[in-house]
């Protein structure tokens, strides 16, 4: 029987094959058809050739992608694969024939516009896709902000930054126990966030053969249904757990007659791979790049002579795949398979990364919330910052338990705060959303999937309550700041797109962060160190005084900073030029392309904001606009 597929009536494909492997080839043809030019522009970014025809905005990626041995890493984990696990080798291997067969046939305009033909895909294509889209999932640049904010107001300030950001993915996610539902049966709902892309980084499809029969949310260039998906009797979906589980070493390394040496914890010098490799570039010249690892990882910054800037470092990063040759494709099959909970549990043992905090539910009233993914037992000082790779005692010595969570009153949820992942991880998100999702469930005895979209799309914004308790207390205001401060204090802190009480306060809060990143206590820290500018966002100030407010407003110790005065002068500022509209005509989406949108369409206006479960992240004192969001929303009921 040849592959069967359709679409409904939102273009949503349905396949049918008489085997997993031929379903697995159909996925890969149709998803090659629906979305060649983004499957080219990830083959590109998961092999470091992006700027061959991105150009030089691309280089810095390309760069790290290279160093960081992401294909190389590809390639051995699927060879191990092939000596482990055969049979999904061999189901990689149909969904990567798939794709080279849809890409034959395809069409997509962005290959005529750029005079590109799709390049082919290896069996390991789909593990490098993978890895090149979580490599920096978990934050590991944020140890390097660390280090920088310590080095400027020392290590009591490391916890008033202590938040996720805008380099850090996050997500939503709950679970309704039977109990609490009009049918009886469980609902699993949430949305994961993402840097919004064009097209999206999901793709809604259905798979189906005598083995299993499974709708979902697949990734573009992987097989199977990973992240969210339903067979009918079982469904399961994730969020970020905000695990720490990458680890950087400063490395001390020297160049000898035979290459590169690095210093090793033992005090001796030992032998680091070292080859070249040249990244082409569109519109100039060609770029050389050395490549360098030492027994801890390759050496993603800096080398023997330093960083660019002359300072002498070097760092190099171990993380779990390239040490193991893991990527933990094994656990795709058996999730596509499981009828049960305790299948997808199973097979969720296998999980590798991301580390995701996991919920399902099955039709017999099985539950699960678990931590799934692969963290090493190391040193806590690895976990928060840049460790030395010469001396002892910061090596990897094991891999923790994933923990595990109950529900409270039948419901259990997860957005990025700290919970079951709380001893794996160092940032957490703020428990804005994952209270607000709590009360609102809370608020009713029962309630069913036609519930849920409320949930997905509520802007009621918790963490506004420190600024505007501090514009509470302001006397001696200008008449105009008198009357912004009552307008701010009478708004209904929903940050919905046609509010202009919204407005005003975005305006409000990105003046306070610009002043407190004037401040001289602060101002410093502005002047990152030369690391590549791939890892800049995590050692940007604005952003990073944006998304710390809540904790700067209410630290105890203010670093002889007069946070009123802040305040006061943010409300001054914004009352002699207040914004015109509402939010959403500033808050508009800015979503990632690989090349340029020349159709003129504005971007839509968005409600909600970063602490909001309608998490549209804008940059406070940088920019309304959100580069990041929901990027799907799904309900499953059982």
């Amino acid at each position: 029987m040849s592959a069967e597929t359709y679409r409904d009536a939102w273009g949503i494909p349905h396949l049918r094959a008489a085997t997993a492997g031929e379903l697995a080839r159909a996925q890969g043809r149709v998803t090659a058809r629906d979305r060649a030019w983004q499957l080219e522009v990830e083959r590109h970014r998961a092999q470091g050739t992006s700027a061959s025809f991105l150009g030089p905005g691309a280089l810095s990626w390309d760069r790290l992608a290279r160093r960081a041995r992401l294909a190389d890493t590809a390639r051995r984990c699927f060879a191990a694969l092939e000596d482990k696990d055969p049979e999904t080798a061999a189901w990689v291997r149909e969904y990567t024939d798939g794709v080279n067969e849809g890409l034959a046939a395809c069409d997509a305009p962005e290959f005529a516009r750029t005079g590109l033909a799709p390049g082919r895909w290896e069996p390991w294509t789909p593990l490098a896709v993978w890895l090149a889209t979580h490599i920096l999932f978990a934050g590991f640049p944020a140890k390097l902000w660390r280090e920088h904010i310590t080095a400027h107001l020392g290590p009591d300030a490391v916890a008033l930054f202590a938040t996720d950001g805008p380099g850090t993915a996050g997500s939503n996610g709950w679970l309704v126990s039977g109990e609490r539902t009009v049918t009886g049966h469980a609902i699993v709902a949430g949305d994961p966030h993402r840097f919004i892309e064009e097209p999206g980084v999901y793709q809604q499809i259905h798979l189906s053969c005598p083995e299993f029969d499974v709708v979902g949310l697949a990734v573009p260039g992987v097989p199977g249904i990973a992240h969210f998906g339903h067979t009918g009797t079982v469904a399961w979906a994730i969020t970020n757990a905000m695990a720490d589980y990458q680890d950087l070493y400063r490395e001390r390394l020297r160049r000898t007659g035979a290459g590169v040496e690095a210093l090793g914890p033992d005090g001796t010098w030992h032998r680091a791979a070292r080859h070249t490799e040249t990244i082409h570039v569109a519109g100039e010249d060609s770029v050389e790049v050395e490549v360098i690892e030492t027994d801890r990882g390759p050496v993603i910054a800096g080398g023997p002579e330093g960083l660019d800037d002359g300072t002498p470092a070097a760092l190099s990063l171990r993380y779990p795949p390239r040490v193991t040759a893991d990527l933990g494709f094994g656990a795709l099959l058996p999730l596509l398979r499981a009828r049960r909970v305790a299948d997808v549990d199973r097979a969720l043992d296998a999980w590798a990364e991301p580390v995701n905090v996991v919920q399902a539910a099955d039709t017999e009233g099985g539950l699960l919330h678990r931590v799934a993914g692969r963290v090493p037992v190391r040193a806590t000082a690895n976990r928060l910052r840049p460790v030395p790779a010469w001396e002892p005692g910061h090596e990897w010595t094991g891999w923790h338990t994933p923990p595990r969570a109950g529900l409270t009153d039948g419901i259990a949820v997860m957005a990025n705060q700290r919970g079951p992942a709380t001893p794996l991880g160092v940032e957490f998100a703020p428990p804005h959303r994952a209270d607000r999702i709590a009360a609102l469930l809370a608020g009713k005895e029962r309630w069913s999937a036609a519930d849920m979209p409320a949930l997905h799309t509520d802007t009621h914004l918790a963490s506004a309550g420190p600024l505007l308790d501090l514009v509470t207390a302001l006397d001696g205001l200008s008449p105009g700041a008198a009357a912004l401060r009552d307008r701010l204090l009478a708004w209904d802190r929903h940050m919905d797109a046609d509010s202009a009480g919204a407005a005003a306060y975005a305006a409000v809060r990105g003046a306070v962060v610009r002043h407190l990143a004037a401040h001289p206590v602060l101002a410093p820290a502005a002047v990152p160190p030369a690391y590549p500018e791939v890892l800049q966002p995590w050692l940007a100030l604005v952003p990073r005084i944006a998304y710390a407010l809540e904790h700067l407003l209410r630290a105890e110790d203010p670093y002889g900073i007069d946070r009123a005065e802040a305040v006061r002068a943010a409300l001054e500022e914004v009352a002699a030029e207040p914004p015109a509209g509402t939010w959403g005509d500033t808050h508009r989406l800015a979503p990632w392309r690989a090349l340029p949108d020349t159709s003129g369409s504005p971007e839509p206006g968005l409600s909600g904001d970063h602490d909001c479960v309608l998490c549209t992240s804008a940059v406070p004192g940088l920019t309304d606009r959100a580069a990041r969001g929901p990027a799907a929303r799904y309900v499953w009921d059982l």
